[in-house]
């Protein structure tokens, strides 16, 4: 890995987890439905940012067909609880508390699986025009396991990952 693409991949890396705070904070906001259209203009936004820094043309269209089709692989287990965390934030007293923490929760960890699948995407020289979300469904959903991992270590307090995965196999062995 050249110098320029370890210091792209270390920026991209920092977009999506801004990202993934901005959308975990987009899941705090009160209003159902409100906070699931905050959150999707912040996943096409990093998208966007993340296509600028890959030096790949962007379409808002085609980022919401792909946000979509990816979203729809952890339907309906995941999805579900993301939807009615914005609808339990309906019911008076209780509701907001419930439903902003799953909410917060299923954002934060949907926001990194979709940083993720574009860095590797675009790391391998893809476009939006040539993404094939079919390909991409079983580390999407890997990804947004890992990334439930991701936001509880920012519950916690733990310091969160800076630099991009390595991939497996590169590590010097001692």
């Amino acid at each position: 890995m050249t110098v320029e693409q370890a210091e792209k991949a270390t920026q991209s890396t920092k977009t999506v987890r801004n990202y993934v705070w901005f959308s975990m904070g987009a899941g705090l906001i009160p209003v159902p439905f409100l906070d699931l259209a905050a959150i999707s203009g912040l996943q096409l936004k990093m998208i966007h940012t993340l296509s600028k820094q890959y030096e790949t043309p962007f379409k808002d269209e085609s980022g919401k067909a792909i946000i979509s089709a990816l979203l729809g692989y952890i339907v309906p287990d995941s999805l579900s609880r993301g939807v009615m965390g914005s609808l339990f934030k309906a019911i008076p007293v209780i509701g907001p508390l419930g439903g902003t923490l799953s909410m917060s929760i299923f954002t934060g960890a949907s926001t990194y699986a979709i940083g993720q699948i574009f860095i590797r995407h675009f790391e391998a020289g893809g476009t939006l025009l040539n993404f094939d979300p079919d390909k991409m469904r079983e580390y999407f959903k890997e990804e947004f396991e890992r990334g439930k991992e991701v936001v509880a270590e920012f519950g916690k307090g733990k310091p969160t990952e800076t630099e991009p995965k390595e991939e497996p196999g590169t590590k010097d062995k001692k």
